[in-house]
């Protein structure tokens, strides 16, 4: 009776649904070729793994926002590990609409900070089992125009 109890919980917390990454921040956020009809946006998005377990991120589709104006689609098709309770870093590139970040991020030009929001799933897991957990993130941040 007791082996099966012990059982019963070693597989109810096996099976754990992961819990969604916590936003941490943006850094390292540049424009490179910087064009009037597009540009590229380089930027690292750190985030902290909360689970009490490695789980394994293979896909990440987000739409970004600056001051609530559309710019873009991020995606990222890939495996990489996330070990438990730590914090990784996401590098992302995205091209971008400039006349939608430039309508949407006016304040920037004049090297104020914007609200940048990303919205999406990541597709995460553990043993071959995985499940896709929503994310929607909002900070204040510089975008180095020159």
């Amino acid at each position: 009776m007791l082996a099966a109890l012990l059982i019963l919980i070693m597989a109810a917390t096996a099976c754990k649904k992961p819990a969604g990454f916590e936003y941490r921040g943006i850094n390292n956020v540049k424009l490179e070729n910087m064009s009037m009809d597009r540009s590229t946006v380089l930027l690292n998005m750190v985030y902290y793994n909360p689970n009490s377990f490695g789980v394994n991120l293979k896909h990440v589709e987000c739409d970004v926002f600056v001051d609530t104006g559309y710019i873009g689609k991020y995606v990222l098709d890939t495996m990489m590990h996330i070990d438990r309770k730590a914090e990784f870093t996401i590098p992302t590139r995205m091209d971008v609409d400039m006349r939608s970040l430039l309508k949407g991020g006016m304040s920037a030009l004049f090297g104020n900070d914007v609200q940048i929001t990303v919205k999406g799933k990541t597709r995460v897991g553990k043993g071959g089992i995985f499940v896709n957990v929503p994310f929607d993130f909002t900070g204040k941040y510089k975008i180095p125009l020159f």
